[in-house]
């Protein structure tokens, strides 16, 4: 056939090519989208799976996402296989090129690396030196962490193994002491692949087994080898969910056992939300375990985030960003839903990387009807309020400057201005709806002014005075080499409430729309609401980043649209001639 007569396209092929001319548009859109946004994010605040949505993530300021490394996904078949498709390389790409760092968890045996359940079973040759061939998990741990060397350094050894075999989610098959093998192996096998590894213990329930840790260091602390090496892992993991006041009473434990043992180790929150029951026309879930709102999902994370930072939390995430494809009888914890759409959890999560960012020091205030937690910023103080009962709460602030910002939990702002040195403000009680009772507080607020917390007067702090608490700076975590004392003394543990699935509470009749008072003048006639607007369906999420590009890409852009319009009248001509 001569070369110079046209081929005719199908409409199929038509289609597929204006489908690849949009796909280029938008790849040069989300290029280096933390260009626009000037400097990084805070490391410190972060998300599961970012990648599943990277330009809403860019958007939101999450500093570090958390990706699964599954072994049975990356060798499948065998100690010599590798699928490097189970993580593609776009997801760090794009990570590194918002400036959001990557930690990595790695989990689930292979069938053909365990004598015990696939998935769970403890790894075959576990017992045998680091070195030898036949310690598969040591073979796994040195290829994986070296691969990744100074694109992944944070390893967590793999996840929740304080859930007992023949448990609902059980993770780890294996006990505790043969846990503790294969993080000694995990960590050793990758401190000779990459020096600068950081080991990370398993995230932990809490719920599943309170006195975990304890009995972890115990057993722990019998290895001779252990103060050599900070008892190989330098990082403790934690998972709390649904009740926001578990969070400081959970970190303050935690750091209570490891001083029981010598240790003072990092701590992150890995994993945190309170997913919502209710979601229509979404998701509805109305025999969930916990009576939650869409609302009261947002008010949890900036709480909770809130909270851990007062309690000495060097890292903190929400579990998750986007839905995976929804499941009968399981919660959607999606900051972002299957179709991309946006939570009103994302609008709270953008309030958390703005005006959390760069807290120097935080302390809690908890009063019986009202929790004010106040953020030491530098140049900046941010103040986070909520009640904590099922009545209005009332709250009068010093003030630290001439005005502040007053932030509902939806975004909406206005300024205020103080009487008498103080803003009085009227927090809206909690829904207190669950048969637990008041496990999240009301609506959150968010009073921001530019001035430094060390001038806060004496008439904010409570009684007792709380103690600051310096947040942990957002730098590379060192290795621990403590030594533990060889005989701690336990101490009493509250037992946990109990998990079992109550019948929710009736919520037929909705609650009045609350609304923040504030006695001081304002410059603005608006008072906010508390409840956010509903979530606007974004199933192509390119919006945010059409409104952040840097002007100096434009030529590129022009350029490009150039060539995809001129692609699409050769097109159009085509068809023309085609019909």
């Amino acid at each position: 056939m001569p070369s110079n007569i046209p081929i005719p396209m199908t409409r199929s092929q038509i289609s597929k090519l204006l489908l690849l001319i949009l796909f280029i548009v938008h790849c040069s859109l989300v290029i280096d989208p933390v260009i626009s946004q000037g400097a990084p994010p805070d490391p410190r605040f972060g998300a599961v799976e970012a990648f599943r949505d990277p330009v809403a993530a860019a958007e939101a300021g999450v500093g570090w996402e958390r990706i699964l490394f599954y072994w049975s996904e990356l060798q499948p078949n065998g100690i010599d296989d590798w699928n490097g498709f189970h993580v593609p390389d776009e997801w760090l790409s794009q990570a590194a090129a918002a400036g959001r760092e990557v930690v990595a968890v790695l989990k689930h045996t292979p069938a053909w690396a365990t004598d015990g359940p696939p998935g769970c079973g403890v790894p075959r040759g576990l017992e045998l030196p680091v070195d030898d061939p036949g310690n598969l998990w040591a073979v796994f741990v040195r290829r994986v962490v070296g691969m990744y060397a100074g694109r992944i350094n944070h390893w967590i050894i793999w996840n929740e193994p304080d859930i007992r075999p023949g448990t609902f989610g059980v993770e780890w098959c294996g006990s505790m002491e043969e846990y503790y093998r294969l993080l000694k192996v995990a960590c050793l096998a990758a401190r000779q692949a990459n020096p600068d590894a950081v080991i990370h213990l398993a995230g932990a329930t809490t719920w599943h087994d309170r006195e975990y840790l304890r009995n972890f260091l115990a057993a722990a602390t019998q290895d001779p080898e252990g103060p050599e090496h900070g008892y190989f892992f330098d990082v403790v993991s934690l998972h709390i969910y649904f009740r926001t006041e578990t969070v400081p009473e959970i970190l303050g434990e935690t750091r209570a056992t490891l001083a029981d043992y010598g240790l003072q180790k990092p701590i992150w929150l890995n994993e945190t939300n309170a997913p919502s029951n209710a979601d229509p026309p979404y998701w509805e879930l109305p025999g969930a375990n916990f009576d939650i709102t869409l609302e009261e999902q947002a008010g949890f994370l900036l709480q909770s985030f809130a909270l851990a930072l007062a309690s000495g939390a060097e890292r903190i995430a929400v579990y998750k960003w986007v839905d995976n494809e929804p499941q009968p009888g399981v919660e959607p914890f999606g900051v972002l839903r299957v179709d991309y759409s946006r939570r009103p959890a994302f609008e709270a999560y953008k309030l958390i990387a703005t005006h959390y960012a760069g807290t120097l020091s935080a302390r809690e205030k908890r009063q019986p009807l009202y929790t004010v937690v106040t953020l030491d910023r530098g140049g900046l103080t941010t103040r986070v309020l909520w009640a904590r009962t099922a009545a209005d709460a009332t709250v009068s602030i010093p003030a630290l400057a001439a005005q502040a910002r007053l932030i509902d939990q939806a975004g909406a702002e206005q300024v205020v201005e103080p009487v008498d040195g103080h803003y009085t403000l009227t927090l809206p009680r909690a829904r207190c709806a669950d048969t637990r009772g008041c496990i999240i507080g009301g609506p959150t607020y968010l009073l921001v002014e530019e001035a430094a917390a060390g001038a806060l007067p004496p008439a904010e702090m409570p009684a007792p005075a709380p103690t600051e608490t310096p947040v942990p700076a957002p730098t590379e975590t060192p290795t621990s080499t403590e030594t533990p004392m060889p005989t701690p003394v336990p101490t009493d543990t509250p037992s946990p409430t109990p998990t079992d699935t109550p019948t929710p509470t009736p919520t037929d009749t909705p609650s009045p729309t609350p609304t923040v008072t504030a006695t001081a003048t304002s410059t603005s006639t608006s008072t906010p609401t508390a409840t956010p607007p509903p979530p606007t369906p974004t199933s192509t999420p390119l919006a945010p980043i059409l409104a952040t590009v840097d002007l100096s890409f434009w030529p590129v852009l022009v350029g490009l649209a150039t060539v995809a319009l001129s692609a699409a009248a050769l097109v159009g001509a085509r068809i023309k001639r085609q019909e």
